[in-house]
This record gives C-alpha cells, sequence and structure tokens, in this order.
C-alpha cells in the first residue's frame, strides 16, 4: 500500500496519538495487508524468487510479503522503521518459538528497525524490494544505506498505485485528502504519475529492467471491516490530525457506500504497478 498523504502534525495538535497503533497493526495484518497478495506473488514469479534468492524488503510491515518469499525457499531480511507495531507482528508471524514457519526456508528471518550494516553471512542480496513506499519521505535514504548491501545486478523493485481510473479507491482517497486539507503544508493525495516510479530509480542510480501492473482488487466483508481496513494504512491519518477520528470515519463510510454490494460485501477494484530496475 502507498500512503500519500503527508504524515505530520500541526503546531497545535494534541502530541499524544488519536489512535490505538497496536490495534491498527492488527487490522493491517489481518484485513488489509492480504489486498496486495497478487502484487507480491506477481513479482516474485516474474524474478523467480526461490531457494537462491536473497530478499531484503524495505518497509516489510506485518511481514506477509517476507512469508511468502520465504515459502518459496528465499531468504528473507524485513526492514521497517515507520511502523514499529507492525514489524512486532511481523517478528511474531516469522519468528516463533521452533523452527521457521517456512519449512522450506534455509535461513531463519531478520526482521529489522534500520538497514543491516551488512548481511547476516555476508552474502550480497539478490532482491531489494520497496512494496510500500510511502508519501516518498526518506525513500531515497533508506535505498541509499540498502544498495551497497546487494549484489551487482540485482533486482530492485518498487511498486506503487496504478493510473487513478483503474483504481476504484482513488475516490476514497480523495474525500480524505479534502479532510486533510486545512494541515498547513501538507500535500494532501495526489494521483499516480506516469513516471513516479522511474524517478525513484533514476535518482537512486538505478537502471531500468522492465514493469508491470496487477490487479489487487479491495474486497472486504462489510463497512466495518472496509473501515477498518482503510484505516490501518496511514493513509488517513492527516485527515483525522486535521478533524478528528470519528469525522474520517463518517466521511470514509460515506465515501464507501457507492462500492457495497447488495449482499453487504465492499468491493474496489485496482490496479498496482511495480518497476524492477538494476543495480549497476
Amino acid at each position: 500500500m502507498t500512503p500519500t498523504l503527508v504524515r505530520q502534525h500541526v503546531a497545535h495538535a494534541d502530541p499524544v496519538p488519536r489512535v490505538d497503533l497496536s490495534a491498527r497493526a492488527r487490522d493491517w495484518s489481518e484485513i488489509q495487508e492480504r489486498m496486495l497478495v497478487p502484487l507480491y506473488e506477481a513479482v516474485y514469479d516474474r524474478l523467480d524468487v526461490g531457494p537462491g534468492s536473497r530478499l531484503l524488503d524495505l518497509r516489510c510491515g506485518a511481514g506477509l510479503a517476507l512469508l511468502l518469499a520465504a515459502s518459496r525457499g528465499a531468504a528473507v531480511t524485513g526492514v521497517d522503521s515507520a511502523f514499529p507495531e507492525r514489524l512486532a507482528l511481523a517478528r511474531a508471524r516469522l519468528l516463533p518459538d521452533g523452527p521457521p514457519r517456512a519449512a522450506r526456508a534455509r535461513t531463519a528471518p531478520r526482521l529489522l528497525g534500520e538497514p543491516p550494516a551488512a548481511p547476516a553471512d555476508g552474502k550480497p542480496y539478490t532482491l531489494v524490494t520497496v512494496f510500500d513506499p510511502g508519501d516518498g519521505d526518506g525513500l531515497g535514504e533508506l535505498l541509499a544505506a540498502a544498495l551497497p548491501l546487494a549484489a551487482r545486478g540485482a533486482a530492485v523493485v518498487l511498486a506503487g498505485w496504478g493510473p487513478p481510473e483503474r483504481c476504484a479507491t482513488s475516490a476514497v482517497l480523495r474525500a480524505a485528502a479534502g479532510l486533510a486539507d486545512p494541515l498547513p503544508g501538507a500535500r494532501g493525495w495526489r494521483p499516480a504519475r506516469r513516471d513516479d516510479l522511474e524517478e525513484v530509480a533514476a535518482r537512486a542510480g538505478l537502471r531500468p529492467d522492465g514493469s508491470g501492473r496487477v490487479a489487487c482488487p479491495f474486497g472486504y466483508a462489510d463497512l466495518d471491516s472496509a473501515v477498518r481496513g482503510l484505516l490501518s494504512t496511514g493513509l488517513f491519518d492527516a485527515a483525522i490530525t486535521a478533524t478528528d477520528a470519528r469525522q474520517v470515519d463518517k466521511e470514509l463510510t460515506e465515501a464507501l457506500h457507492p462500492h457495497r454490494r447488495p449482499d453487504g460485501t465492499v468491493w474496489m477494484p485496482n490496479v498496482f504497478r511495480y518497476l524492477v530496475a538494476r543495480v549497476p
């Protein structure tokens, strides 16, 4: 998921978090994260991720993408400094007591709050992924710290929203951006541009090597699940800061009504885009 609202607070904002961050992390792992499985699988299929792969996942969240790669036999390392509550869930998911959850994985997963100084066994990574580039803040520094750990020719995958006309959730995000307007300096939500990912790769000194689009529909059992899932992404944090949580819940519920089916489920077709680049 690509958060597109700036996570910053106005000077008079209450310093105490207005949301339960642990609950949000659980909602992410239980409701929202699975929506991006088609993206993860498409990338892994394209790059033949398997026992010979050494994956570094930046902003790994609750670790579902890592778990899928490890189940293919890849050695995986996850990094996330933005969402420590999600990282705690990734540790519980991938590092329980006893042998690794992914039986085919040869090496125990590593879950870190910052990019490692070096790979665990000294062997460079063959794949670096950024499935959640956020609003771009700090991404350049994150890649600069990670790319020296990758092998020459290693694949680097960047992902984000596809064209807004192919993403039904765009209309819901526009509602959030409208609520966030009072924040001084907030850039708000904007549609993905055609060359966003290529610009990030160019700034990092990477060589583009193909791209793809993947259908990632957002489907929920009911409106409550849809609201909880979308709030868990962080896309509405600026709106909550500018107004309050109840107001955002109300506006989000109203924005979701056009996507509600007669049986009460909520369905929003979306397309995500990914870029494969190479370390020179």
